[in-house]
């Protein structure tokens, strides 16, 4: 996104030449890219999927079932749409960490974190974060272990990207890692999913309603996160009060989805293929929460389309949606998430 005095404009992976993009203006006619291909392909599915490799074949076949893609607004000038946590302003969209961080969820193949963490250079992640930047996606979620290279964007590039932190408390020490968080310059801190699944499940309310009044006490808005509904649930039965949810909520509606045979449990879930057991029971109790809600694992972990995954994160409730993205995805999911929240039709009033 360049600035010209008081205009913008969103930068496109693949359109318009220099010379036939005035300052300001995109042209929407000129817009093609793998999205838009695509969306051309599954009109010409039954004559050229076998053509595809098999992952077109699949982004075909989700795409078609997804109905119509979402057009972008006509204002190709429209900004990133943003939603206030406490006095923190966050922009709709915001970038995951586990493909910086290397926790890159991989089915049974073994080699994808150590992929993902050479292609993820410190330089690749300061690119990335500019680009994010540059699509109006201001903040990132991420675990502590990143803080340093966040703060190298901040002091040597002057970025000003917000960073949600996440913290593990644990019976011993819940206030290190929140410590920790607000030392290193986050905006926002929260327990996160997997921590908030444990300490649920072993009786530990206790200790996540400390934790979330000592992040409040140290100056940040304070969330709890969770990939179990049942830990929203005790946290509403119990009177907690974060300032904000971060759930799971993808559809079961993709080629690796859980199996009859798999638990529901995701708390101990031994499979690599799901993240939300309950999406229809997440997105019926969170209508009557009245907290923002970042959803996460939105894609399940890659394996749905961002044009289909958004826009039922979005019209299901969502206020936010955290996604991991590779540089090359960055404007593309920008985009894509401003026609989902343009095009969505939710029955949960927007929280933030």
């Amino acid at each position: 996104m360049k600035t010209d005095g008081m205009k913008t404009w969103r930068h496109v992976p693949t359109g318009p030449s220099t010379g036939q993009r005035k300052k300001g203006i995109v042209r929407m006619d000129a817009r093609v890219d793998r999205r838009h291909f695509l969306k051309g392909a599954v009109t010409a599915a039954s004559a050229a999927t076998a053509a595809f490799g098999l992952e077109e074949q699949i982004l075909v076949s989700h795409l078609a079932q997804a109905g119509p893609v979402p057009s972008l607004p006509d204002d190709a000038l429209t900004p990133m749409p943003r939603g206030k946590i406490g006095n923190v302003s966050v922009s709709r969209l915001i970038c995951g960490g586990n493909l910086i961080g290397g926790w890159a969820h991989s089915r049974d193949l073994i080699y994808v974190s150590r992929l993902f963490k050479s292609y993820n250079t410190e330089e690749k992640i300061l690119e990335t974060l500019h680009l994010c930047e540059q699509q109006g996606v201001n903040t990132i979620l991420t675990n502590p272990v990143s803080g340093g290279v966040i703060n190298r964007y901040w002091n040597e590039k002057g970025g000003k990207i917000q960073w949600i932190s996440e913290v593990h408390p644990t019976p011993d020490d819940y206030k290190t890692t929140v410590q920790s968080a607000v030392d290193n310059g986050a905006s926002l801190a929260y327990i996160q999913g997997a921590v908030g699944d444990r300490l649920v499940a072993d009786g530990q309310l206790e200790l996540i309603a400390k934790t979330v009044t000592f992040i409040k006490e140290s100056g940040l808005p304070a969330g709890v996160g969770a990939h179990a509904l049942g830990v929203i649930t005790a946290c509403e039965s119990a009177g907690i009060n974060p300032d904000f949810y971060v759930k799971t909520l993808h559809s079961e509606d993709y080629w690796s989805a859980r199996k009859p045979d798999q638990t529901t449990e995701v708390i101990r879930n031994p499979h690599d293929n799901f993240w939300c057991s309950d999406p229809a029971e997440t997105i019926a109790f969170m209508k009557q929460v009245t907290k923002p809600w970042i959803a996460f694992k939105v894609l399940a972990a890659g394996a749905i389309h961002p044009e289909q995954g958004f826009r039922y994160a979005f019209e299901n409730g969502a206020d936010f949606i955290c996604v991991g993205m590779f540089d090359f995805q960055v404007a593309d999911d920008a985009n894509i998430a401003i026609a989902a929240v343009s095009d969505s039709r939710r029955e949960r009033p927007w929280q933030a």
